[in-house]
């Protein structure tokens, strides 16, 4: 297996990857069994972790944290440590089914709405359907209750993909991961969202203007305050670029 570099932004290890060699990656650890926890970061993941020392340490866990926004690439570029691309979570959360599908691998989802997974299981079931839903539950769940552990335990999948938001999802991986034999643990925000269609992704368009995230905030203007880590992630980067 390859050695993999990451560069550092602000106390978090990010993987200098792109997203075609990130699927590679994984689907080398998937036929080793090799248990993986992988983070996927933008400007706000990182401005929490600085804030919050439990949620680094729940990353600082991870075997992999990916580029997810592109205010992540802009700063390594700053920091002349540049990463190749951006590694979008929702993305790679596709290529990882498509990935199932040609393999046959067992997959879990864990998150959401009941309504949402409903869906979220019915389209994927239809657009991959070589791949093996092997089970799923909403994000509606006493953490106490041992229920879900002990399915994924038994069910041994290959892929597991958590839908619970950040920082929880994140924590729910890090407590529990030692409690699983085999599988990739990856925590996808509102990926279940989007694909079920609830929240529409942006025009391409707007993929490839990187402004992704603008168009996310006009979808839905409460995101307004998540968005204030944005600037302050900026001032942070560059007081590290600064000190070096």
């Amino acid at each position: 297996m390859k050695s993999v570099q990451n560069v550092p932004i602000l106390g978090v290890p990010i993987l200098h990857t792109t997203k075609e060699n990130f699927i590679d990656l994984i689907h080398e650890r998937i036929k080793l069994e090799k248990k993986t926890f992988i983070v996927t970061a933008n400007p706000e993941i990182v401005m929490m972790a600085n804030e919050n020392k439990e949620f680094m340490n729940y990353l600082q866990k991870a075997d992999f944290i990916t580029p997810d926004g592109i205010g992540i690439v802009k700063a390594s570029k700053w920091l002349n440590k540049p990463l190749p691309e951006r590694v979008p979570g929702f993305d790679t959360m596709k290529d990882l089914l498509a990935l199932a599908n040609r393999n046959h691998y067992r997959v879990y989802f864990l998150g959401a709405r009941q309504e949402v997974l409903d869906q979220l299981i019915q389209i994927t079931g239809r657009e991959y359907p070589e791949m093996k839903i092997v089970g799923a539950h909403n994000g509606f769940f006493d953490w106490q209750d041992s229920q879900i552990l002990e399915e994924i335990q038994q069910l041994k999948p290959d892929l597991i993909f958590i839908a619970l938001g950040a920082p929880k999802q994140e924590q729910w991986i890090s407590q529990h991961i030692d409690q699983f034999e085999k599988g990739i643990f990856m925590g996808v925000g509102g990926s279940f969202d989007g694909i079920a269609g609830v929240v529409p992704r942006a025009p391409e368009i707007w993929q490839k203007l990187n402004i992704e995230w603008l168009y996310r905030l006009f979808q839905q203007p409460s995101r307004w305050k998540r968005m204030l880590a944005i600037p302050q992630f900026v001032l942070k980067v560059w007081g590290q670029k600064i000190k070096r």
